[in-house]
Parts: structure tokens; C-alpha cells; sequence
């Protein structure tokens, strides 16, 4: 059984591309990796836009424990601070930790 780890399945895809000569298929596998980096990039971009650069940054993590405070006096409860490992500021959620 084919295991479902990146680091697993790249070193199966060693394993059989040592078992070719060919150029075509060498050729392949590497419009394969390439098809895969460029996924890996998009899925990052799109994690980083949800995460980060969608919501509203607070420089300090008091400044934002104050907007969680307003937000409480508007009926908004719920809400936690969290470093932003993308920014390294920080943001609210409403995600209980």
C-alpha cells in the first residue's frame, strides 16, 4: 500500500524514476514536480490570504485584546488574540484555542 506522506511518496517516485533511462519519462517527472511546487505554492498564497492578509492586523497583542473588549461592548463575545505566524502580528479569532 502506497503510503500518503510527501516525504513517503517522494522517495517511492526516487525509487522508480532510478528504474528508467529514458529522457521522456525523466521529462515527465519533471513537469510532475514542477506541477507540484506550483500547487504547493498556490495552496500557501491561498492559506496566507485567509489567515493573514484578510483580516485586520493589531500591532501588539494589548492592542488587540482592546478591540476584543470593544467588540465585547457591541454584543461580540467569543473572540481570542493569536500571533499571526505570516505577519507576526496579531489577530482576533473566534476559533476557541
Amino acid at each position: 500500500m502506497a503510503s500518503n506522506k510527501r516525504s513517503a511518496r517522494a522517495k517511492q517516485r526516487a525509487a522508480f524514476e532510478a528504474g528508467f533511462d529514458g529522457n521522456a519519462m525523466g521529462d515527465l517527472f519533471t513537469r510532475e514536480r514542477e506541477r507540484e511546487d506550483r500547487l504547493d505554492a498556490e495552496h500557501e498564497a491561498a492559506l496566507r490570504r485567509k489567515a493573514c492578509e484578510s483580516k485586520n492586523r493589531y500591532s501588539s497583542k494589548a492592542e488587540a485584546e482592546n478591540a476584543i473588549a470593544a467588540c465585547a461592548e457591541h454584543g461580540r463575545r467569543g473572540l481570542s488574540a493569536y500571533r499571526c505566524p505570516y505577519c507576526n502580528g496579531w489577530h482576533l479569532t473566534s476559533h476557541p484555542r
